[in-house]
């Protein structure tokens, strides 16, 4: 997986809200950059929780559940981010939330049913597609500005490295051991795919 550097965006200290003159003083380009980003890592952060939510319903007193616990959260620490970035940026939620709610916890439990190294897989098959993704707009925001953008780019770097660990920690787990692993995972990410581009517009 393509790990970007450009120079250090980790989180070391609280953020500063952003006053209305802050934000108002963006280029409309960046305002609308900010809207779409914020939008749909708030909506895939939402499904990831739910997902995991899904699979401790099933296997959380197994011993695979204190490694899914900890993924988890994780995920509970990022959508509470960007429940934070919603309103600082102005940001309108997906409106197909309540999708997700449903679609997120089904996948993690319907994985978690089919056994450890099936629900492993789907968190492999999730988390490679998020990794590529916040890449993507780590890119774009390095491109548009790193100085108006520092936030959301400190934000994205530390949350997509917890995301690759994430798949890391899948593939130890005997993912790959997964029944009809490859079609499963190439399944889960074209729907995984399919969710970012709604979400980036609804």
């Amino acid at each position: 997986m393509l790990v970007i550097s450009h120079k250090s965006y980790l989180i070391s200290k609280p953020l500063i809200r952003h006053s209305s003159k802050f934000y108002n003083s963006l280029p409309e380009e960046s305002k609308k950059a900010l809207d779409r980003i914020i939008r749909v890592d708030h909506a895939g952060e939402y499904g990831a929780n739910q997902i995991y939510a899904g699979q401790m319903a099933v296997l959380g007193k197994t011993p695979a559940g204190q490694t899914i616990q900890h993924m988890w959260d994780q995920e509970k620490d990022h959508l509470k981010k960007f429940e934070e970035l919603i309103p600082k940026y102005r940001v309108r939620p997906t409106v197909l939330l309540p999708l997700w709610n449903v679609a997120g916890y089904a996948l993690g439990f319907g994985s978690a049913l089919l056994g450890k190294e099936a629900a492993m897989a789907c968190t492999v098959a999730v988390e490679s597609v998020i990794t590529e993704h916040y890449n993507n707009q780590l890119r774009e925001l390095l491109e548009k500005n790193p100085e108006k953008h520092a936030e959301i780019l400190e934000v994205i770097k530390k949350f997509r490295d917890d995301e690759q660990e994430h798949h890391d920690t899948g593939l130890e787990h005997e993912a790959e051991k997964a029944f009809f692993y490859k079609p499963f995972t190439e399944v889960i990410k074209a729907g995984c795919k399919a969710a970012v581009w709604v979400a980036e517009r609804v």
